[in-house]
């Protein structure tokens, strides 16, 4: 009979069916690969110097819950309001994204997620610790030391924070002009750290009216004072010559030089681009002049930028060779420089010399040297010892029994923000095991996050980042068929205008519509974001949600370990294993 001609149940033809289900068939028996969940490393994590968890940071914006991503940031950052405006984001960098299109904004989501945390006045979580009894000194109150106290006092130390000046934030209040970290913004950060029971001692200046004999009291210190001693310009009538971190601070404090006319900038750094943009809001003409190429400026590349946008020229290839004439009428001589062979082996950058070429020379009312900074004064005299990525152990004989430690930019070569951000927190970890007798290394490498020295203290305390595997997921592990093409969000900036007028902030905040739209292009590397994949693809439907959705387990009464799921993962978030004999 025809199936065209089929009218009833009694004309059915004779087909194979089961009168039960196959439930008892544990196909499962079959299996010698085993999936499982696993989540891994993010190569953004790894390149954050303070380690901060992006992925899961991206997918809780993406989700709108401003609230879980500042405080996730705020478990290894206490900064993320500063560190969106002045980071140099190594982690974009590194991002997977930037192989497919464009890296995916973070510093720019940094930014709106703190400042929406500011505006919707939300207060950091406290961590419930018993408090430890043990005191501990923090010696500078810099970005480093802020950290540091920070992470002690959520470790349960006592915590007192000593700082020469009458008001927190070392370079950060002082040395970074308000058009790239308004004050209000640096006062809200310094402040939730404060409230949460660290004490701030101004005008306690180190081998001054701060001794070793009250020093010795605390069970432990550590001394950020960084590095405000210029270096010299090495030249004939540099005394000439005036400080550009000096003239940066006398602006921030309000005291604001005259200035006019022409005026020469020495040096290539983040110092000698806000020393020369802070000129010309003030009504000056200032000029960079640089020893060696444009692609070798130490600087941060978007500041470099603004620079050029704001017409400042950039004169590189030219080293100071003397100043003469008098103060307001000064002649500066300039060497012409070559580039030579070989980079430089520690930087990486052009090995320059004399070009035999004349001097060039320029009138100018003013040379301001930004060539770079030397230690502080009044650290205690011994030997130190290394320790970690970003700190040196310090031994005395004064006190033998204190655990003293260095950091921030007494000690880093990359002296930044987020350096000395991740420094405080080594800091943090190390006294803590110091002070639990335990072995400051192996701690210190119990928190690290892939192979670049960032640590989190999350890892270290057994947290969730804990459970993920010390693999980094690089482009190729991911599945980038599931992602579409999107460019990347650009946050809005003031016309040039009023940037070269004024000293209201540049960067402006990206939207929340922007924020969304660019948290839902991370690809969240090595973190399930309960995509589904796995479920919809699974021939054995062995994939069981969890009943509140956030979660999946695998029924390996069903699972035949094909391998589909993980070959279908987009973010390379499960592993496909050996089956356990």
């Amino acid at each position: 009979m025809s199936p065209l001609n089929f009218k009833g149940a009694a004309d059915m033809p004779a087909f194979s069916r089961s009168a039960d289900t196959m439930e008892w068939n544990h196909t499962g028996n079959w299996r010698f690969l085993r999936p499982r969940y696993l989540d891994k490393d993010a190569p953004c994590s790894e390149a954050c110097p303070a380690a901060e968890d992006i992925p899961l940071i991206e997918l809780l914006a993406a989700r709108g819950d401003i609230a879980g991503a500042w405080q996730r940031i705020r478990e290894e950052n206490p900064f993320p309001a500063i560190c969106g405006r002045v980071c140099f984001h190594p982690c974009e960098k590194a991002c997977n994204r930037g192989e497919y299109d464009d890296p995916v904004g973070i510093n720019s989501l940094e930014r709106h997620i703190a400042d929406s945390a500011r505006r919707q006045k939300l207060t950091p979580l406290q961590p419930k610790v018993a408090e430890t009894g043990q005191r501990v000194a923090v010696i500078g109150a810099g970005p480093g030391g802020l950290t540091a106290a920070w992470q002690l006092r959520r470790l349960g130390h006592s915590v007192e924070l000593f700082d020469a000046r009458q008001e927190p934030g070392g370079m950060l209040r002082y040395a970074i002009p308000t058009y790239r970290l308004p004050t209000d913004v640096l006062n809200w950060e310094i402040g939730l750290i404060l409230e949460q029971g660290v004490r701030f001692h101004p005008g306690r200046v180190l081998g001054g009216n701060l001794g070793w004999d009250e020093l010795s009291q605390f069970s432990a210190v550590f001394i950020a004072t960084g590095a405000w001693t210029p270096n010299p310009l090495g030249i004939s009538g540099e005394q000439l010559a005036d400080d550009g971190l000096k003239f940066l601070e006398e602006v921030r404090e309000g005291r604001t030089p005259q200035v006019s006319g022409p005026v020469a900038v020495i040096g290539g750094g983040n110092t000698a681009m806000d020393v020369a943009r802070t000129l010309l809001r003030l009504g000056a003409e200032p000029t960079i002049y640089y020893r060696r190429r444009l692609e070798d400026l130490p600087a941060l590349a978007e500041e470099v930028k603004e620079v050029s946008e704001e017409g400042i020229a950039i004169c590189p290839l030219l080293s100071p060779h003397q100043i003469s004439g008098t103060a307001g009428d000064l002649q500066l001589s300039l060497l012409p420089m070559q580039v030579l062979d070989d980079p430089d082996e520690s930087s990486g950058r052009a090995r320059v010399g004399t070009a035999d070429k004349p001097a060039e020379l320029r009138q100018v009312t003013t040379v301001y040297a930004a060539i770079g900074f030397n230690d502080s004064p009044g650290l205690p005299v011994g030997t130190t010892e290394p320790l970690g990525t970003w700190l040196r152990r310090l031994k005395t004989d004064e006190a033998p029994e204190t655990t003293i430690l260095l950091g921030g930019d007494l000690v880093n070569t990359n002296r930044t923000v987020i350096t000395a951000i991740a420094s405080g927190k080594a800091a943090a970890i190390a006294i803590d095991a110091a002070l639990k007798k335990q072995i400051i290394s192996e701690q210190l490498n119990a928190a690290q996050i892939g192979g670049k020295g960032a640590i989190s203290l999350n890892r270290l305390q057994g947290g969730d980042r804990s459970e993920r595997q010390r693999h980094v997921v690089g482009f190729a592990e991911l599945n980038t068929i599931y992602f579409r093409y999107a460019g990347r969000t650009e946050r809005p900036g003031l016309t040039l205008k009023e940037r070269q007028t004024s000293f209201d902030e540049v960067q402006m905040r990206i939207s929340t519509a922007m924020a969304m739209a660019e948290a839902e292009r991370c690809f969240r590397c090595g973190l399930c974001d309960q995509c589904d994949n796995c479920y919809l693809f699974c021939p054995d439907m062995s994939v069981i949600r969890e009943k509140d959705g956030e979660g999946r387990h695998i029924n390996f009464d069903y699972c035949k370990g094909c391998g589909v799921c993980v070959v279908e993962c987009p973010r390379n978030a499960m592993l496909l294993e050996e089956e356990p004999r």
